[in-house]
């Protein structure tokens, strides 16, 4: 079969600019034939390259004293967790592939993740996921949702690791385009961590662990375009996992690494052996010879850029130290899977491909990669009109409600609020029995470090509705969320990892929201003393909104780990004794912005972001760091979506236990039980406690309000009964569940 020509018509085909068609030219003295073309777009595709962000990327914060390996030095950041031990995470998309094919987009979003894990020698011991879906009452919704759910879980429970964690939202914006986040933690000794480098002329490069073949090729050109009518016929850029595999390949690579023979060790994710030997090879300043004949194949008549290309999974590239193949070969062959040497390293700036004894591409490693040749823009940004429209919002001009009851029922069989357990049952959330939340939920999963006297804590968080209405203090709320279940689980954050998800950064109203998001993370992660360790930008998502192409809703998560020094100290939401006394942390504040309340009971949409002021957001989670440290309360759960009404009776559910309290008579009342103002913690305290926790808290400055105390299990507001918690808890449980039941 004859490849088509290498012109500007085919680049502009294969998503480059005209622009790029000249620099490719330029840098390779010459016209480059369809290989070398293929390879250039993939390599610099806003997937592979962040061409579009690298420059806003990089004013985030990067150091810290906990941080081990600076964000993008390698497949994941690392972090010091003590007693010797570091913490690899990170979070990435897999938006486009599940709004394809959904279990295999979000099975193989998973087994992507992990990989990027354990090729630096950790062994992953949790996952998270944070979600998006559209309009839960649309038919493809429902299909998108069982299909990414089922991927996650049978990818994620047969390669047994558990979930320990997550986010589920709906909203119109994701009805064409889901968002599917997924985040991988792992644990290694400081001493294990294996680079992504090549280096060492002669060395030989080994492919291990699945054949390849023909499925997800151009798949990093495929995330980096707009989802369309025709994406459907792009399913050959979907990747096939098998999670078996995956286990045995990860189990031969933590063996491997013992061995000390490995010099360097990448994943094979997006844009397959181009990505992995050309970013390898540039890290160690080095080149490689490669033979295409010599990849195990699981398809014939596969042409070289289509080898060169896939992104086929359960796959690595590794490069060993000469003279010790033998004693790598012996491992994987233990574990019955390919290792078979395609190459080796070269002290050049230059990779050579060949098939059947022919040079097919011969391409500077350099000049493919971010930091190297690959381009770097700065795109125009603009304002929205709609950002001025939603700061016109005055709640004066919202009546309050007269029925308290139905916006209770309303709030609680939300499926932004209501119990997600239809999904999580789905996940094995205690293979591996380190998941210290599971019996007594915490607002972080908390993951056991054995043989130590500590824990992980994880989250994942991003309000969309608050960014879309602000994008720098939507951005500032997610990471100061984020903060605030690490805080509230007992731990001390350290560090984050994210995922950037927004529209098409062509249009300068989406870029603007880009900007301003990556801006707002900025200033709450120096807050924090949380750096960014690295993650992921997933641009060109979209949905058709009634015959126009509308970016989804601007999504920057948060993934955020944070220490727990003493699993004494783990603190979990519920209510634990009838009597004790129930207080509000924070400020309280006349506010229903952006709220679950404001947006479905009163249908209103335009209005800023909720109250938040990040000087006192930190004051207030170092308060509770110290009622927490010094045992002066008994449980605690931050103030988010719902609101305050929300909090109490997600605390009192577990246990079957009520709450009797009384509203602020200078806060409206719908705003003081429904609005969602920021920097605001429930906690109780037991009464022989109550005298010492008032004196901590009046010394700390900090404002705080005695609400009630704790019931049997009858739900009381201002003298009035609202029924009993187990009765609310069923509406709670079984709301997602209804709207699924009909398929």
């Amino acid at each position: 079969m004859a490849l088509p020509e290498a012109n500007l018509e085919t680049a502009r085909s294969l998503g480059l600019e005209d622009q790029e068609f000249e620099m490719i030219r330029k840098i390779l003295g010459r016209d480059p034939n369809f290989t070398e073309l293929s390879i250039f777009s993939v390599m610099w595709s806003e997937h592979a390259s962040y061409k579009n962000s690298i420059k806003w990327l990089k004013t985030l914060p990067r150091e810290g004293e906990h941080i081990l390996v600076g964000a993008g030095e390698e497949n994941a950041g690392l972090v010091d967790v003590g007693n010797g031990l570091a913490c690899a995470f990170k979070i990435e998309s897999h938006n486009h592939p599940c709004a394809i094919e959904p279990y295999q987009g979000a099975a193989t979003g998973v087994g992507g993740i992990n990989r990027d894990i354990f090729t630096m020698g950790a062994r992953p011991i949790a996952q998270l996921n944070s979600l998006r879906f559209g309009n839960i009452e649309k038919d493809r919704t429902h299909w998108l949702m069982r299909g990414v759910v089922k991927g996650i879980g049978d990818y994620g429970n047969s390669f047994g690791v558990p979930v320990v964690g997550g986010e589920v939202y709906f909203n119109d914006s994701y009805n064409t385009n889901p968002l599917v986040n997924a985040m991988s933690v792992g644990i290694m000794k400081h001493d294990e961590v294996v680079s992504a480098v090549a280096k060492g002329a002669g060395n030989p490069v080994y492919i291990v662990g699945s054949s390849t073949g023909k499925d997800g090729i151009h798949g990093a050109t495929f995330a980096s375009a707009d989802i369309t009518e025709d994406s459907a016929n792009d399913i050959p850029s979907i990747q096939v996992g098998d999670p078996f595999m995956e286990k045995l390949l990860l189990e031969a690579t933590l063996e491997v690494v013992k061995t000390g023979a490995v010099v360097g060790m990448q994943d094979m994710g997006a844009a397959g052996i181009i990505c992995s030997t050309s970013e390898m090879s540039a890290k160690g300043n080095s080149g490689m010879r490669i033979d295409l004949d010599k990849v195990p194949l699981r398809q014939e008549n596969m042409e070289g850029w289509e080898i060169l290309l896939s992104e086929s999974q359960e796959r690595m590239l590794v490069v060993v130290e000469k003279g010790r193949e033998k004693e790598v070969e012996a491992v994987f062959e233990k574990w019955d899977l390919n290792c078979q040497i395609i190459g080796e390293v070269i002290d050049e700036d230059r990779l050579y491909f060949y098939r059947h004894g022919e040079l097919i591409a011969d391409v500077p490693a350099s000049a493919l990669v971010l930091g190297g040749g690959a381009p770097q823009y700065d795109r125009e940004y603009r304002e929205p009109a709609y950002y001025k429209e939603f700061r016109k919002f005055n709640i004066d001009d919202v009546p309050e409600p007269d029925d308290l009851r139905e916006v209770m029922e309303m709030l609680v069989t939300n499926p932004d609020i209501a119990s997600k357990r239809w999904v999580y049952e789905q996940y094995d959330t205690m293979v591996g029995v380190r998941n210290m939340s599971t019996n007594m939920p915490s607002d972080a999963g908390l993951v056991d470090l054995r043989g130590t006297r500590s824990a992980l804590a994880l989250t994942v968080d991003c309000n969309s509705r608050y960014v879309l209405a602000d994008p720098e203090v939507g951005a500032q709320i997610a990471v100061a969320e984020a903060a605030r279940n690490i805080v509230c689980s007992g731990g001390e954050p350290l560090a984050i990892t994210n995922c950037l998800n927004f529209g098409n950064p062509y249009n300068p109203e989406v870029y603007w929201q880009f900007v301003k998001a990556v801006q707002g993370m900025g200033k709450a992660c120096r807050r924090f003393n949380t750096p960014v360790t690295g993650g992921n930008v997933s641009f060109y998502n979209q949905a058709n909104i009634d015959g126009k192409i509308e970016p989804v809703y601007p999504t920057p998560v948060i993934g955020m780990l944070g220490l727990l020094r003493e699993k004494n100290n783990q603190m979990t939401i519920p209510f634990k004794a009838k009597g004790n006394m129930i207080y509000l942390i924070g400020k309280s504040v006349n506010d229903i912005a952006s709220s679950e309340y404001l947006v479905h009971y009163h249908g209103i949409e335009k209005s800023p972001p909720p109250y938040f002021d990040l000087e006192e957001e930190v004051r207030m989670q170092q308060v509770v760091k110290d009622l927490i440290r010094y045992s002066l309360v008994r449980s605690a759960h931050d103030i988010s979506e719902g609101g305050l009404f929300i909090s109490l009776f997600e605390s009192g559910m577990h246990n079957g236990l009520g709450f009797d309290i009384t509203t602020d008579a200078e806060v409206r009342k719908d705003a003081f039980l429904f609005g969602e103002a920021q920097g605001r913690v429930v906690v109780t305290v037991s009464e022989t406690r109550e005298t010492e926790f008032i004196d901590f808290m009046v010394k700390s400055g900090v404002p705080f309000l005695a609400l009630g105390h704790v019931t049997k299990g009858e739900i009381r507001i201002d003298d009035i009964s609202y029924g009993f918690i187990c009765d609310w808890k069923k509406l709670y449980d079984t709301a997602i569940e209804k709207h699924l039941e009909d398929d």
